[in-house]
This record gives structure tokens, sequence and C-alpha cells, in this order.
């Protein structure tokens, strides 16, 4: 049994260990109870820091000075790679000007970070690798079932191909077997007619044998010849079998109308952890929409905003610069569009590099340490909106160069991989028409297109299956029609969408059922929207030319 503490787990001292503990030497890391206290300290050194147990290894241990050993070091020099120094060391003229911190407050911050890496590891990655663990046991555990399933389709297969074989084969023998009966029959009909002739000159012979006896003068003077009538010979018969001319098997050719073994295809799906994901315990929304900030960005036509990360957003309007603002609506960084023109739309990807579409030029780019490259170039079709999937991918909303078309497109890097552009029955899922469809995924990886032509929020699964249509909620207060614009979600799958004409977002769940307005935050003509890693909702305002950042959820 331990020693040092009872069956209720009581912490008892170090020192004469039945005691119950009251204090703590955070120096020497050691249990005190009151009495002991005085023969701990007794050794005269002056290191010991007693301290109430319930606050143990709270003293912090500086490293020495190696300038000044009998001082420690409880500050970090910013212009000198952040070294230790101590209180003499500051005012030396090595330091002379230089910029300190509190070791103290370094050490807090560092002590939280490892306390939230540890809970990333915990609670986020370790967790991420056991589901990539288990779903590949799981492909392991069902792969002799996947393949027994092919074998199992192959022999069907064959034996349907026996059974067709067989129905042809018997088909063929009962061809032969009529044409058979069809030649018998013509070789009896002209033997029957040879039989019958035959019979006919037995009974002329019969007849001449009796003339030739005879001494009457008129049968034999009245007999008329049958030589004439008998040498028309009838003609000779020769009625050939019919052949069967087996064709050569060709191996090949007969291994492919069998049927086709795809090749063992390995897809490797890009794994994106986001370190910064949003919390997403059940939140829910609040009574009131509050309005946090406003951030002016001194555009004449704010066309849209993507949030980057802590609180500092990309905007683009009707100029060609894209511009970063933090949340006191300071600049903090502008890329400038080569062409001249203004973006289409804006979106930041996985790694916080800048995408960008360039709609006279039918492109869709990226922005990687300060440097455009360009990703996909369009023929025929024109981007107008698009975003970043949970995985990495891009989806493009784009219109053919005669308007008439609209479709949804997939990219993994600069590779297709997925149209949506038409329902079931074959109708088209989407307006046809030149205006700009703005475009977003949800959690459940549904796809979310805000057509505003048509008045209605489309939602089709990864798929491309419609899944529902919103059309608007009626409204005594909402005069105009939902003409939707913006379009985002949230870590609960709620969709929400800009009313350009009504001055308001509506928000949804994630089955279309509309929850609640955000009326009540003086939005002017919003349009663009995102949100951010805490469910902090982004407006832009389209002729004000400012952004909202609105707080919806508790």
């Amino acid at each position: 049994m331990d020693p040092h503490s009872s069956a209720q787990d009581v912490h008892r001292c170090d020192l004469c260990e039945t005691a119950i503990v009251h204090s703590y030497c955070d120096f020497c890391h050691v249990n005190l109870c009151k009495l002991c206290i005085a023969d701990h300290i007794s050794d005269g050194y002056d290191k010991h820091k007693i301290v109430p147990f319930r606050e143990r290894r709270s003293t912090l241990i500086y490293p020495k000075c190696a300038t000044h050993p009998h001082k420690n070091c409880d500050l970090q020099c910013k212009n000198c790679n952040n070294i230790f120094v101590c209180s003499s060391c500051t005012a030396s003229e090595t330091h002379k000007g230089h910029i300190f911190v509190e070791v103290s407050e370094v050490y807090t911050t560092k002590k939280n970070a490892i306390a939230d890496e540890a809970n990333k590891l915990e609670n986020l990655i370790s967790p991420t690798y056991e589901e990539i663990a288990l779903d590949l046991e799981n492909q392991l555990a069902n792969l002799d079932g996947g393949y027994e399933k092919l074998t199992t389709a192959m022999s069907k297969q064959g034996e349907q191909w026996h059974r067709e074989i067989d129905v042809i084969i018997n088909k063929m023998k009962t061809e032969i077997s009529e044409i058979k009966v069809k030649h018998r029959d013509l070789l009896q009909k002209h033997l029957d007619e040879i039989k019958q002739t035959q019979a006919l000159i037995k009974q002329t012979l019969v007849a001449i044998e009796e003339l030739k006896k005879s001494t009457e003068v008129s049968p034999t003077i009245e007999y008329s010849s049958k030589i004439r009538e008998f040498s028309k010979l009838p003609p000779k018969v020769k009625i050939t079998l019919p052949t069967f001319i087996p064709k050569p098997l060709d191996r090949g050719k007969l291994y492919s109308l069998v049927g086709q073994i795809t090749p063992l295809s390995t897809a490797t799906e890009k794994n994106v952890l986001s370190l910064n994901q949003p919390n997403t315990s059940v939140k829910e929304l609040l009574d009131e929409p509050e309005l946090v900030a406003t951030i002016h960005t001194r555009y004449g036509k704010l066309l849209g905003v993507t949030y980057l990360h802590e609180d500092c957003v990309w905007t683009f309007g009707s100029t060609k610069d894209i511009k970063c603002f933090n949340i006191k609506g300071e600049l903090l960084h502008t890329v400038s569009n080569k062409s001249e023109q203004r973006p289409n739309a804006i979106a930041v990807d996985s790694d916080g590099n800048l995408l960008f579409i360039e709609g006279t030029s039918g492109t869709v780019n990226k922005v990687k340490n300060g440097q455009t490259e360009e990703l996909i170039r369009l023929r025929g079709w024109s981007p107008c909106n698009l975003c970043v999937t949970s995985n990495g991918d891009l989806l493009v909303t784009m219109f053919s160069d005669v308007f008439t078309q609209y479709k949804v497109v997939r990219y993994s890097g600069s590779t297709e991989k997925h149209t949506i552009q038409f329902d079931d029955e074959g109708k088209p899922l989407y307006s046809g028409n030149a205006h700009i469809k703005y475009i977003t995924e949800n959690r459940n990886h549904d796809i979310c297109v805000a057509d505003s032509d048509a008045g209605a929020v489309v939602v089709v699964n990864q798929n491309g299956k419609l899944i529902w249509r919103y059309i608007g909620h009626p409204s005594v207060t909402k005069k105009k029609p939902l003409k939707p614009v913006g379009i985002t979600t949230d870590s609960q799958s709620r969709v929400l969408t800009a009313d350009f004409y009504n001055n308001c977002i509506h928000i949804l769940d994630q089955n279309g059922q509309f929850l609640r307005y955000i009326d009540n935050c003086d939005l002017e003509y919003p349009l663009g929207l995102c949100v951010d890693n805490n469910d902090n909702l982004f407006v832009s305002e389209h002729f004000k030319g400012n952004v909202k950042k609105i707080k919806f959820l508790r």
C-alpha cells in the first residue's frame, strides 16, 4: 500500500509519511505537513519555496544569468534573439535601448500553446488518425468479401454465356433439321416422278412384246412410238448439303465481350486537417443577432468578402485591387490584378492562399508568396464564382459563351473531376444566363448555389442529385421577391444567404427549412457572405462599401 496516501487518496507528508499534507516546497517538489516545514528549511538552503499545497508547482524556476550569476533571468531581449537577461543586463551598455519582455508572460503564452497543442493532438489529430486507421482496417476486413462478389459475378456471367450459347446451338440444330426435311422432300419428289416414268416404260415394253408376237395387222400399224416421249430425260438432281462455317475464335475480342476488369485504382484523397477548426459543439441562434464591428473598405462598390484568419478578411470591388483588412479597418495587403480588370470572385484555400477569378480571360488564379499563378483556364465557358471544399477541391460556377447554360464543375487542382448541370429528369438545375451564381459547400458536403434569377437556393449532394430548393419565406415586412446572392454555411450546417433587395439574411437549416432573418443590423444591399472559425458572419454591403461582422449564434 502507498504510505503517502490512504484508500481515499489523501496526500501525506513526504517526511513523516503519516500527517496530512499542508504545504509544498516548490523548489524541492516535496509534500510537507505543518510540523515538518521547519525541519525541511532547517538546512539553511535559501532556495526553498514553501507554498500552500493547492498552489504547488506554481513557482517558476528562472535560469541563472551567465553574466551576473547571482541573479535570475526574468526577462528576454527582443533585439538579441530573445536571449535571457537579468535586471542588471538591461542596464548594461550591451542592451542599451533594447526591448525586453517578461519571461513569465512568454512562459504563460508558451504553456497555453503547449496545452492547446496537447488538446489538438488528443482531440483532433489523434482521433483523425484513428479514423483513418479504422477505415483501412474496415477495407482490409471487407477485402475477401469484395473479391468474392467479383468472382461470383464472373461465374454468373459465364453461366449466362453458356446458356445463351446452348440456345444458339439448339436454334441452329433446329434450322438444320428443317433444312433436312426440305432436302428429303425434294429428292423424294424427283424420285417419285422417275419411278412413274419407269412404270410407263415397262408398260410400253410389255405392249411392244405382245405386238412382236402378234400377227394382227391393225394394232401393229396403229402403234405410236414412245421413243420421243421417253427420250426427253429428266434433269439429274444434285442437292448439296448445307454447310456449317464456324467463325474463328478471337480470344481477345471474346474476352472483351464477356466483360471488363478495371485495373486496381489507388485514390489518395487529400486529407486537409485545419488546426484552426471552429468549435463544432451545438450552437443555438441568438434571439437578437449582434453587430460586432464595421470595416470601412472605401470601395465605391463592394462585391465580395472572404475570411482569411484572426479577424482578417479579403475583399474586392469594382477595381482591379483585392484588399485585405483587419477588424479595425486597417489595410494589411493589396493584390492587384495584372489585367487591370476587376475579379469576379475570391476565396482562400486551406493553406491561406488567395484565389480569384478573372472573368475576361476565363481563368482561376492563385496568389502564393506574392506571385500569381494560373490554375484553370476555360474555353467556351466563363467562370463566375468559386469556393474551396473541405477536402481542398474547388467548386466553380460557370456559364456558356452563348449565355444559355449554367453548370457547377469540381476541380482537383487543375483537373476537372465532376460536372453538375441537370437533374434526374434531364432538366437544368440552374437558370441559364450570365448572372453570377454564388456557391458554397456545407459541412455535410452538400453543394449550395444561390440562383438569383431563379429566385431560389438550389442544394444538391456531392454527386449532383437535387436535395431541395428554397424559394423564400412568407413575410409581411419583406415586400420584394427573394433574389439570393451571397451564400455561406456555419458549423451546424445551416445555410445563410443574402437577400439583396430586402436588406436581410435568410438562415435555413440543412434541410432547407426557414429558421429566421437577420434584419436588425442596418444592412443595406447585402451581397457577399462568409463565416469565420467561430461562426461570426461577415457581410459585404454593396453600395456602402462596408463589411459588417455579426454574431448570430450563442
